[in-house]
């Protein structure tokens, strides 16, 4: 697994290619210390993850997530940093990146890095909890009360995986229309806008509702 850094602080820098060469499968192919760099690289390099500050000089690592993704739809980002900033973490996931992480949760590097690799999504519980989508849903009763069926909910979670439509329909034996079909009804019983909204209520709701 090939990994490239972005962050400007190379102390930063260089402790999480210590880390991260600490496992025997990742090799980190490169470092820089710039969003504008960063997506130079990326395309150069064509890691398999891309592990990015955000808060940067110049080009920040939402801004160069965002050019990267525009051209590679596929690319797996990760983010870390030391801010749980709810715009900031909001923003990680319209743009589709696939996981938000404190730089100060170390014992979690290695792990939401691999996970990102297999196609998971990864957000530590401190970041979740700070959605905005979350305000007052945040007990148990108030999740398990909105009459999900089985099928539902393994759309929900597909759906959180990352996967399309297409993708669901092919998994789950379903056709396109009706796993579209499927999605709205779920969107209206749980009151949210769009498919970013729902991934995020399973990432919050799934140690209740989805085990």
């Amino acid at each position: 697994m090939r990994i490239l850094i972005v962050d400007d602080d190379k102390l930063v820098t260089e402790s999480l290619k210590t880390i991260l060469e600490s496992d025997t499968n990742i090799d980190v192919a490169g470092t820089c210390g710039s969003g504008q760099h960063a997506v130079e690289l990326y395309f150069k390099l064509k890691p398999d993850v891309l592990l990015i500050d955000i808060r940067m000089d110049g080009m920040t690592g939402i801004d160069a997530a965002e050019k990267i993704l525009e051209k590679d739809r596929n690319a797996k980002i990760l983010f870390l940093t030391t801010f749980s900033d709810d715009e900031y973490i909001t923003k990680a996931f319209q743009i589709g990146a696939k996981g938000y992480i404190l730089k100060q949760d170390f014992e979690s590097i290695i792990p939401s890095v691999k996970a990102v690799f297999m196609g998971q999504r990864v957000f530590g519980d401190e970041i979740i909890s700070k959605l905005p989508v979350f305000a007052g849903k945040k007990n148990k009763e108030t999740i398990n009360g909105y009459n999900l069926s089985k099928r539902e909910i393994e759309i929900i979670k597909q759906v959180a995986n990352g996967l399309s439509n297409k993708e669901i329909s092919n998994i789950l034996y379903l056709s396109e229309g009706t796993v579209r079909n499927y999605i709205s009804i779920i969107l209206e019983k749980l009151n949210l806008r769009d498919r970013t909204q729902l991934a995020i209520f399973y990432y919050k709701a799934k140690d209740d509702l989805f085990s």
